[in-house]
């Protein structure tokens, strides 16, 4: 009898909440406008929220608030209108309280047990516990694992290029883009450069931003294409900057050339068209239709050849024990190193090379696969850093640089003298060698590279202090 008058009473709140809006009449609904507004001011505060976690410095701050400012000036105030109210429906409002009442009777009488006893609260969390977990959830868990392992290794190990872009690369995976954006800065500032990490900043710059563009990430999405005309992360994120700015034509162009140069299957298309049919909506514009990409094709090397394991053998790899998965990986790297004797000019093969050996935990062979790398193209100066940071791999804080690492931090002087990595390694060496001044010499250069109150500075200081004066 008690559940009766409970399911009673229920029926009745929830007939009453839907109905009571139509006896009495609604408001209609304002503006678009009003909604706009709503949406500035709270991007207005996001910033300022962004300025006090340092997110973003004073001068990224002002660009952003002045064109949040400048689109929240643009909405026009004319048509916030004024409310007005619809007109009472009895006739609807009984409609859907005879349907609510008879659907949830009806429903309860096919699917509900009134003769069933209840569970208690702790029963219910000894069956939750007992059930599997999510399909995703262990791979989610191991992510976390691992960049709590890099974290703590790179503690440790601060001058570890490598290991903050792949710290970045797993907090951003998580979903941490504050600290994937921390990770990729300390990795560039060590000397990776490249095109593929450059972009992965900006974008977590973007996305710390909440999807806000800033003068920061421009300049870095700038400087990818300057370096890869082609880089598709780069190209996405200017044309979305073209569209918060107001240049809808202009970012609608970008992206349609884009649209062009990418697969057919690749996900991005579906952002581009997203992001096509918002500029041109905004800018009153004819949105184009997506023009036709490029063919679908599985990741080769030059030569023609898959160079990476299948999705099938990803998929296979990642189901199989500890065991069987180093031995698969094995067997891969087996045939990739094999195919290279047949095609030593082929870079990036040489590259996943080494960085496949290096997982593996096989340093000597790892410097090998570099050393082809750095021959192919000695200009480069990530890979002469990557390849130095193979030979100090298994290296003891208390062992001295081998020559090799020596001979290429130097080069890599040569070619970037304000290189950060290049001058603490060598400073480590001059003042294990007794070459004091040579060890000062490079600190105090590499000292004013840093920002003045970070850690790295810290240590450097710290370094200086314990020289002779």
């Amino acid at each position: 009898m008690l559940f009766l008058l409970l399911f009673a009473a229920v029926a009745l709140g929830t007939v009453t909440f839907l109905c009571l809006p139509l006896l009495r009449g609604v408001p209609a609904a304002v503006d678009r406008g009003y909604f706009d507004r709503v949406v500035y001011r709270d991007q207005l505060s996001e910033v300022e929220r962004d300025l006090a976690r340092g997110v973003l410095n004073p001068t990224e701050a002002d660009s952003a608030r002045l064109e949040i400012q400048r689109r929240l000036l643009g909405v026009e105030i004319a048509t916030q209108g004024s409310r007005t109210w619809s007109s009472p429906s009895p006739l609807l409002a009984g409609i859907i309280a005879l349907l609510v009442l008879g659907g949830a009777v009806g429903l309860y009488l096919r699917l509900g047990a009134p003769s069933l006893p209840d569970a208690s609260f702790a029963e219910r969390v000894v069956q939750r516990t007992d059930q599997p977990q999510a399909p995703d959830a262990a791979p989610h868990l191991d992510m976390q694992q691992a960049a709590q392992a890099l974290e703590k290794k790179l503690r440790a190990d601060p001058a570890n290029a490598d290991g903050w872009a792949l710290y970045a690369r797993t907090e951003s995976m998580l979903g941490e883009y504050q600290k994937a954006s921390l990770a990729y800065r300390q990795a560039i500032n060590l000397g990776q450069n490249s095109p593929e990490v450059m972009a992965g900043y900006g974008e977590m710059l973007v996305l710390t931003a909440d999807g806000i563009v800033s003068p920061a990430a421009h300049d870095t999405f700038a400087a990818v294409l300057a370096a890869d005309p082609s880089n598709d992360v780069a190209r996405y994120y200017l044309a979305l900057a073209d569209e918060q700015a107001g240049e809808e034509q202009r970012a609608i162009d970008r992206w349609v050339a884009l649209a062009a140069d990418i697969p057919d299957d690749s996900p991005m298309r579906e952002a581009i068209s997203h992001g096509i049919a918002a500029a041109a909506k905004a800018g009153g514009l004819t949105a184009p239709p997506l023009p036709k990409g490029t063919p679908p094709q599985p990741q080769q090397d030059s030569t023609g050849t898959r160079s990476g394991p299948t999705q099938d053998q990803m998929g296979a790899a990642a189901q199989m024990p500890e065991g069987q998965r180093k031995d698969m990986i094995r067997g891969m790297v087996a045939q990739l190193a094999a195919r290279l004797q047949t095609t030593p000019d082929d870079l990036e093969g040489w590259l996943r090379l080494a960085r496949s050996y290096a997982v593996l935990d096989e340093p000597d062979k790892s410097v090998d696969a570099y050393e082809h790398a750095v021959k192919l193209k000695p200009d480069d100066i990530s890979i002469k850093l990557q390849e130095v940071q193979a030979l100090t791999a298994k290296l003891q804080p208390s062992e001295p640089l081998p020559a090799r690492a020596l001979e290429l931090l130097r080069q890599v002087l040569a070619l970037a003298p304000d290189q950060p990595e290049a001058l603490w390694y060598l400073g480590v060496q001059a003042a294990r060698d007794g070459n004091k001044d040579e060890a000062r010499r490079d600190w105090t250069k590499l000292l004013a590279t840093l920002p003045a109150d970070g850690e790295d500075a810290k240590l450097v200081k710290g370094a200086l202090e314990t020289l002779p004066k």
